[in-house]
Parts: C-alpha cells; structure tokens; sequence
C-alpha cells in the first residue's frame, strides 16, 4: 500500500525546503523525501538574487533593474518579479533575525574568505558588519591551523579590489587547536561551549583566550573579521563576548565547504519544516514513478528505495528539486543529457563536443543545462508541452541560467520552490474544495 500525500517534494536542499514549505502554507499534507545530504551546508549561507547579468561587466547594485535583460528562458523570466519579491520576503518571515539585507533591493557587497566581493541579497546577521559599503578599518584574523583562509592574503585582494577603507590581516593560534585537520565544527564547538583550556595561570574559557590572542594585533581597527566558524548553537552570543572583549564590531568572513552558514540555515528550514508539519523522509532515493491508468501524462506514484525495499509514494501533486548536474538531478552519457527520475526532456546540441567551449572562462553551453519549464514550472517535453499535469521543477533542476556566473543559485532556488510549493498547494486545495 503506498504512503499517501497531498505534495510530494523529492529533494532537500534549498529548492526543495522552500517549495514543502510554501505547499504547507495551504494547509495540506506535505512530504519531503531526500536522498543524500542537502547541499546547503556546502553552500555560502548567502541568498545571491542575481550578482551579475550577461550584458553587464560589473557587480550590479540593483538586481531587478537586470531582470528584463535575461533570456526569456531564465527561471527569473518564467515566475516574474513579482514572485522573486514574495519568495523574498517568505524568506525573511523564515528567518527573522537570522538574516539581513531586506531593508532594501539593492545588493550587499560582501568580502568572502578569497578576499573578493560578492553581491547578495540576503546575508546571515553575523556577517552584517563586515559588509564592503561600510568605510571602517578591518582587521582579518586567520588561524595556523585554519588552511582555509588566508588572512593576510584576503586583505590583500580586498586592498587590491579597491575598497574604501583600511584592511589588514593576521595569523593566529587558535586556542586549544593544534591539528590542521580539525574541522570547523571543532572549532565552532569550543566556542559553543567555551570550553576551558590550560594556560600558564591555570585555564581559561577559550573565548577569552581568543580575545587574549587577537587583541595584541589590533592597530585601531573597528572591525574584525573571523572565518565563519564562531559557534553553532550559540553563534550570536559567542559573537557579542568577543565583540565586548576586543571593544570592536566582529564578524564572520563565509568559507567554502563545508560551511556553517550554510548548516545553520539548513537548520534554521528544517526546523520550520517540523514547525509546519512536513514530514521528512531522509536517505531514500525515488528508483521510478508510475502513470495514473492509461492517462501518461499524470503522475500517480512514485518509488523509493528505502535500504533495498520499494516503497511507493502516492500525492496529487509533485516537486521535483533534485539539482542540477552537480546534485545529479541532472545527468549526462557520451550521447546525451537527461533527467534520471522521470526522463523529462533537457534540451542540448546532440553533438557533445558543442556542450563546453575550450576558452576555461568563456561562457560554457553546459553551464544552462537543465528542464525547460512553462510559467507553473511545469517541466516541458521536446514539443513545448508540459510532460506532466501534477508535476513542477524547482531549483538547478531547471536551465537556462549559469548560476554560476551569475550568482543567482540561491535566489532562483528561492523563488522557484516558492512558485511550484504555491502552485502544488493550490492545486490540492482545489481538488479539496
């Protein structure tokens, strides 16, 4: 007997939790089935709108007023502005303190540990004072057993990349850490738990150490920047005791994977997915769906693999989130590209040697591969017409943009899981009244 619902979402990344939770919003049965682990604890934390457009060089200060000059084939073209700006503010109930950025449409400039700067449109609270725009002295504080970020070489490139104001950088031992392989867990632990640590005098909190460690390196600055790794649990108040330590603003500069911004926001959607009551079903990959009858064109059930038992899955409605090439939502063979759960159609040159160009920085073809949709998103077949009535795609499952090149992932995850979760619920609700 299958496990019934009213939406089936099948991924759990951002994509995926938005679109479960928007569904919710209609006060209908929602489930989310994930395979592997959410790539959003590789991810920045930040939520990038659009960073930059194909016909601009630089950064853009206001995304939307780019949205006209991208192809019409672009997710942002399919779902509009309109629901870009509700898929924010969604976001921004979500979150609540947790994030800033929504007192305004243009984008934060935010230095990364590479010392660039990256556009967004939404920031965690604990990077907000590190933002490029404000003109204070900074001070970027590395650890030697930190190989992830290289302070003074980070403000080095910010130097280089021209912004207004003073920054320098300093390398440090981090209390109670003499591995270079610990994780940044293990660091953000300590600090959780301001665990004692053995001095000279006797032991002190290793917040305290830190503030020991850092202080002697100041020169005036009224800022400094850690790698975002201080604290989990307590992040904000481990933030504001090294803050009223140093007597300077201290923020945290966002990492590569894996990355603590990112687990905190994957816990901060998780967490309202219980809240909203989705049950989530964690470490089953979807192996096949069936049609209803004779209808092909209408999804009754699909079937998860749950430790070598088929599990089938009913719901009147479906979201697929499963990502693009690199989640593996969307996969590719010498001969073709294709979508391994229910072969909806990816369109792409059927010679392969047109699927990249040589120049490594040029503009590569594959870079847009993903399903075409129509304004539902609805996934399309070759013919331009939906391949199934109850299914929607969300997220880097869909093409036509480089979120790469664009800084748009997190922001087209947004605003398309809040497009097809809204469409799901609705058509439920329907069927329902």
């Amino acid at each position: 007997m299958a496990i019934e619902d009213d939406v089936l979402v099948i991924g759990g990344g951002l994509a995926g939790a938005t679109a479960a939770l928007a569904a919710a919003e209609r006060d209908v049965r929602v489930r989310l089935v994930t395979y592997k682990q959410s790539t959003l604890r590789h991810a920045s934390g930040l939520i990038d709108v659009l960073g930059y457009a194909p016909t601009d060089d630089g950064p853009l200060t206001n995304p939307y007023d780019a949205l006209e000059s991208l192809p019409d084939s672009h997710p942002y073209r399919l779902v509009g502005e309109a629901a870009i700006r509700k898929a924010l503010a969604f976001f921004d109930e979500l979150a609540g303190a947790a994030y800033a950025g929504s007192h305004t449409d243009a984008n934060a400039l935010v230095p990364t540990a590479a010392g660039t700067i990256k556009p967004t449109a939404r920031y965690p609270t604990a990077t907000a004072p590190g933002l490029a725009s404000d003109r204070r002295d900074v001070l970027l504080v590395g650890f030697e057993t930190l190989p992830g970020f290289d302070a003074p070489l980070a403000a080095a490139h910010l130097e280089a990349a021209g912004v207004p104001f003073d920054v320098r950088g300093a390398t440090c031992s981090f209390p109670g850490i003499r591995r270079d392989d610990a994780k940044v867990t293990r660091y953000a632990h300590l600090l959780d738990v301001d665990e004692a640590i053995a001095v000279d005098a006797g032991e002190i909190g290793v917040r305290a150490a830190l503030i020991e460690a850092v202080e002697g390196h100041l020169e005036g600055e009224a800022r400094v920047g850690f790698p975002a790794l201080l604290g989990d649990e307590h992040a904000d108040e481990v933030r504001t005791d090294l803050a009223d330590g140093l007597g300077v603003d201290v923020f945290e500069v966002p990492m590569g994977p894996p990355s603590l911004p990112g687990i905190r926001l994957e816990d901060l959607l998780y967490d309202a997915l219980e809240d909203a009551g989705v049950r989530v079903t964690s470490g089953v990959p979807v192996v096949e769906y069936e049609t209803a009858g004779a209808s092909e064109d209408r999804i009754d059930h699909v079937v998860v693999d749950r430790n070598g038992a088929q599990v089938p899955h009913r719901a009147t409605q479906y979201v697929l989130a499963t990502g693009g090439l690199v989640g593996k939502g969307v996969q590719s063979e010498r001969q073709r590209v294709y979508e391994p759960i229910f072969d909806c159609h990816v369109s792409h040159a059927d010679d392969r040697y047109e699927w990249f160009v040589d120049g490594v920085f040029d503009e590569q073809p594959y870079a847009r591969f993903g399903l075409s949709a129509d304004g539902e998103l609805r996934p399309l077949d070759a013919d331009g017409k939906p391949e199934f009535r109850n299914l929607r795609a969300a997220g880097s499952v869909l093409g036509g943009y480089d979120y790469a090149a664009e800084k748009s992932g997190s922001g087209v995850s947004l605003a398309t899981g809040y497009v097809a979760g809204t469409h799901a619920g609705e058509a439920v609700d329907e069927v329902i009244r």
